[in-house]
């Protein structure tokens, strides 16, 4: 061989591996696959899911003996009804290519195209169940506000149908790249205003459409069980680190900062609520103790990637002063909030919403923004539009569904079925036999 000849095929060769290398660059970018990362979601999507019988637990040890099986009735019949309202529509509607930033098209109707691709570094069927457990456990919050008197297929239809029109829009404006919220810059890791803003507004509007409870307020009704109740706090704990840190997509150390932000909110609503309530009627209750770590998980949900653990101590300190003092708000006011589901998971969202504007950084999450603090006061304009217009659409759409249905099938049980308990009435069952 001459040397020309050996030196053209050099030429040639080096021509084909500088044409081959922004191809294999262009490959690297791409996402792959991460086992770890499907292993941590698939596991929080479990997490996710244990809430919804924690939040039974939760809310049934509030409710008078003669209602506990209907108020598990009205929680657990979310994880039937919206899990097949998801994958036919859902998904899709809130996660399909967008239509202006309001709407997600059919593009995922029944699972459709959603199978083996990716969504970063794990399997679109794996993201689209994750965030199914979100679907269902947000109406189920509702019923805080209206158990006791509701009737069942009213719940029913009415769940159906703000899932679709509240929960779905709402999810795609804040969480789906083409959201108008999204691309606003308007931040929310793990739905303090997706899932417990829009649940919290709409508690509110079904405690003052629905009516009070008959003997409200002058017939008390203390909780049946409050070890019921306690036990379904520590469950929701337990699974709101897969709420919080499985928002991070993986198994990384963001995860890990949503995880610590998580449980020292959760711990700072604990002591604040307590030392407060201690303060004002003169003794620490248990149901204080549960309802102030409630109400730290719910205020850290939307800041928990965006903000220093530091952060999150100030975040859950004030969210158990500020949602016991809301809860307050119905012996002044004279609403019926039954389990208090405005006065935690409203107020909690709407307090948390705006602190992740004022106390997000970059230093965190580079992909979030700074806020107020940190230079940024537009981050924190942007929170408080969120909050007034997610607050807005969720009271409205709640208000006229309510009536829809009131005009349908009527929303309350009567007075005497009210009075013997919707476990016997609604369903003709006992949850204890003596």
């Amino acid at each position: 061989m001459t040397d020309r000849s050996h030196s053209r095929r050099l030429g040639a060769l080096a021509a084909l591996v500088a044409l081959l290398a922004p191809m294999a660059a262009h490959a690297d970018d791409a996402p792959r696959l991460d086992t770890g990362d499907t292993a941590w979601m698939l596991v929080a999507s479990a997490f996710v899911l244990f809430m919804t019988p924690g939040l039974a637990l939760f809310y049934g040890g509030m409710v008078r003996r003669r209602n506990v099986l209907s108020t598990f009735m009205f929680v657990h019949f979310a994880l039937a009804i919206i899990s097949l309202q998801w994958v036919t529509i859902g998904y899709s509607l809130a996660f399909g290519r967008t239509h202006g930033g309001l709407i997600g098209g059919f593009d995922y109707v029944m699972l459709r195209n959603v199978g083996s691709d990716l969504r970063k570094t794990v399997p679109h069927l794996a993201f689209m169940a994750f965030q199914m457990k979100f679907a269902i456990i947000t109406p189920a919050l509702i019923a805080g506000a209206f158990v006791e008197r509701m009737k069942f297929s009213a719940y029913v239809v009415f769940a159906l149908l703000w899932s679709t029109l509240v929960y779905d829009p709402v999810a795609h404006w804040a969480w789906a790249e083409g959201g108008w919220l999204y691309r606003l810059g308007a931040l929310d890791f793990a739905g303090g205003t997706v899932v417990h803003l829009t649940a919290g507004i709409a508690a509110l509007v079904c405690a003052v459409v629905v009516g009070r409870r008959v003997g409200f307020p002058r017939e008390k009704a203390p909780p049946h069980n409050l070890t019921m109740t306690v036990t379904g706090g520590g469950l929701l704990w337990f699974g709101w680190f897969g709420f919080n840190a499985g928002s991070a997509l993986g198994a990384n150390a963001l995860a890990a900062l949503a995880l610590v932000t998580t449980h020292v909110s959760a711990s700072a609503g604990a002591l604040s609520w307590v030392l407060v309530e201690w303060k004002h009627r003169g003794r620490p209750t248990m149901l204080g103790f549960v309802s102030g770590l409630v109400a730290g998980l719910v205020a850290i949900t939307p800041a928990a990637g965006y903000v220093t653990v530091g952060s999150s101590i100030v975040i859950g300190l004030l969210a158990g002063a500020v949602c016991y003092g809301a809860v307050l708000l119905k012996e002044r006011w004279h609403y019926d909030d039954s389990l208090d589901a405005f006065g935690v998971h409203g107020v909690g969202g709407i307090l948390g919403a705006l602190l992740t504007g004022v106390l997000a950084t970059r230093a965190v999450n580079a992909d979030g923004g700074d806020g107020l603090l940190a230079g940024n006061p537009m981050l924190f304009v942007k929170q408080v539009g969120a909050v007034v217009i997610v607050g807005a659409y969720s009271a409205a759409l709640t208000w006229g569904l309510l009536k829809l249905v009131d005009r349908l099938i009527g929303l309350r049980v009567s007075e005497d079925d009210e009075r013997e308990g919707l476990d016997e009435t609604q369903h003709g069952e006992s949850g204890y036999v003596m």
